[in-house]
């Protein structure tokens, strides 16, 4: 069953040929592989194992999926788009199936002239992320084609969800504030940081999450200053500053929760003063919340609190960017950032610092709705907890 409905699917794929109307393209060539997944995901509600394709969405008419053959059924199944065409290049190497037709992109190409007529131009989303030896193919097999990069013009179709994909994003977060119950719950003494991860990843599957944006952070002591750390066999110890985050999807969608906890139950006096920072720097980008303002604007608060502090040293990321078919995606609103924040995006505030001599690493994090009339905590005890003074 497509996590995808048909509706958003249809409306969706309308923009993209609308997109190359107005840059006078015959088809779209979209790239997706499991690492990948948005660009493809956003068409089909559907990405593979295994193996890497595209979209191919034309001008006027039906799009088709171009993959390989053991992704072919599971396509058939679970894709809101079911054509299929299979090719070696985006097939497991070496791998070998006897009775599936695989074709190459001069096939396609003479398929495609005698459906749609003479070809010309051909826009490309994700070709930077595409292996050497795809593109390579795409180039001999569409000789004499024009292909033209429309990556970003693609992705800016996903800056603004749609009412199903805000509802699909509130219900992620619902998810993360029961994972984050179940994780602090298991924080103690003696734990491994993969059990915490595995009680924060049993509450969200067992209440339907249909996945993870990224792998669930657990990091404890030093090991928080790997910014991202998975968890590991490592066991929690007295004393220590433990740094979570995790996000569930529904429906392809993600929510998110970051905290830092202390394996005691409570922080010291010193550990305080750090949580305050990141709480403060957390407030004053919450202030500055508002439609119209640039990336830049919004970053400025919490870099120049940090800065007064003398921890401007110790920053790694950035303190907002939008969330969807990626926990983080784009527009990433940074220090040099003029994206605009609009009503319709769906934003995290994750402010964090890291390799300090005292505190290691440390981050917090939950997501807000933008609207004209300001913005609304997709998380609102999350959102308490850190405003909390």
């Amino acid at each position: 069953m497509a996590y995808l409905i048909k509706a958003e699917s249809q409306a969706r794929i309308h923009k993209v040929q609308e997109l190359l109307a107005a840059n006078k393209l015959d088809i779209a060539l979209v790239y997706y592989d499991e690492f990948n997944i948005g660009n493809g995901w956003y068409l089909t509600g559907w990405c593979p194992q295994f193996e890497s394709g595209a979209v191919l969405v034309p001008g006027q008419g039906e799009p088709m999926i171009l993959g390989g053959p053991e992704s072919e059924p599971f396509a058939k199944l679970d894709s809101m788009i079911t054509e299929t065409r299979n090719f070696t290049v985006f097939m497991v190497p070496d791998e070998e199936y006897p009775n599936a037709t695989i074709i190459d992109f001069k096939k396609l190409f003479e398929e495609l002239t005698g459906r749609l007529g003479k070809i010309k131009r051909v826009g490309l989303v994700g070709a930077g992320r595409m292996p050497a030896a795809g593109y390579q193919q795409i180039v001999e097999g569409f000789s004499g084609v024009e292909l033209v990069d429309i990556t970003d013009a693609f992705v800016r179709l996903r800056y603004i969800k749609s009412e199903w994909e805000r509802q699909q994003i509130r219900a992620a977060f619902k998810l993360a504030d029961a994972a984050y119950d179940a994780m602090k719950a298991k924080t103690a003494k003696g734990v491994s940081e993969i059990e915490v991860a595995a009680a924060g990843e049993y509450a969200v599957r067992s209440r339907s999450a249909s996945g993870f944006g990224f792998g669930t952070i657990v990091g404890s002591g030093a090991r928080s200053n790997a910014v991202v750390p998975t968890a590991s066999s490592k066991l929690l110890e007295d004393g220590e500053l433990v740094m979570i985050g995790i996000s569930p999807k529904v429906n392809g969608y993600a929510g998110v929760v970051g905290d830092v906890f202390a394996v005691s139950g409570s922080y010291t006096q010193r550990q305080q003063v750090a949580i305050d920072h990141l709480k403060e720097a957390f407030r004053r980008t919450k202030a500055g919340l508002a439609a119209g303002k640039t990336g830049k604007e919004l970053d400025a608060p919490a870099r120049a609190y940090f800065e007064e502090q003398q921890l401007s040293q110790y920053l790694v990321c950035p303190f907002v960017h939008t969330i969807g078919l990626h926990e983080a995606e784009s527009p990433f609103f940074g220090p040099h950032s003029n994206d605009v924040l609009e009503p319709g995006m769906m934003i995290c505030v994750d402010i964090s610092f890291f390799g300090h001599p005292e505190f290691h690493g440390l981050r917090i994090e939950t997501g807000y709705e933008v609207t004209a009339g300001g913005v609304i905590p997709l998380s609102p005890r999350m959102d308490a907890h850190f405003l909390d003074h």
